[in-house]
């Protein structure tokens, strides 16, 4: 397994690129506080803190103990080997193929007069348990 050692240069332009996002997602975080629909702001705000708390879980992991990160730790944060890559890109390759049938469906059931965001909720759902099985059955197989 390879690690990447980072450059004092790559490492500062790494944290000038989180505090923009960081700073574009509290925008527009507060902008949907704002003037979204009922507490739009409230949850897409509580949903980036939870993203950000994972994805800060798995870089610690895969950074201090790469041989106990999971497949998808060292993936995700591009610290693994050629396996752990080729894994996760095979497992988007399917998410990427499932994604148009079941976009279809939810628009058919939209049209067909089915509750809007209780629809993109389960679209949502079926989604991450598309992606999320096609790699688990990839890195069982591989």
């Amino acid at each position: 397994m390879w690690t990447r050692d980072l450059t004092s240069r790559q490492k500062a332009a790494a944290l000038l690129a989180t505090m923009l996002l960081l700073a574009a997602v509290v925008g527009v975080g507060l902008l949907l506080q704002e003037h979204g629909p009922g507490n739009m702001g409230t949850g897409f705000l509580q949903g980036a803190a939870v993203g950000l708390a994972a994805a800060t879980v798995m870089l610690w992991r895969s950074a201090r103990t790469p041989q106990r990160a999971t497949t998808f730790e060292r993936a995700f944060t591009l610290t693994g080997d050629e396996r752990d890559d080729r894994v996760l890109t095979r497992a988007l390759a399917v998410l990427g193929l499932a994604a148009l049938p079941l976009t279809g469906a939810a628009a058919i059931a939209i049209g067909l007069g089915a509750d809007v965001p209780m629809l993109l909720f389960f679209l949502l759902v079926a989604q991450l348990a598309v992606g999320a099985t096609a790699f688990a059955v990839i890195a069982r197989r591989s």
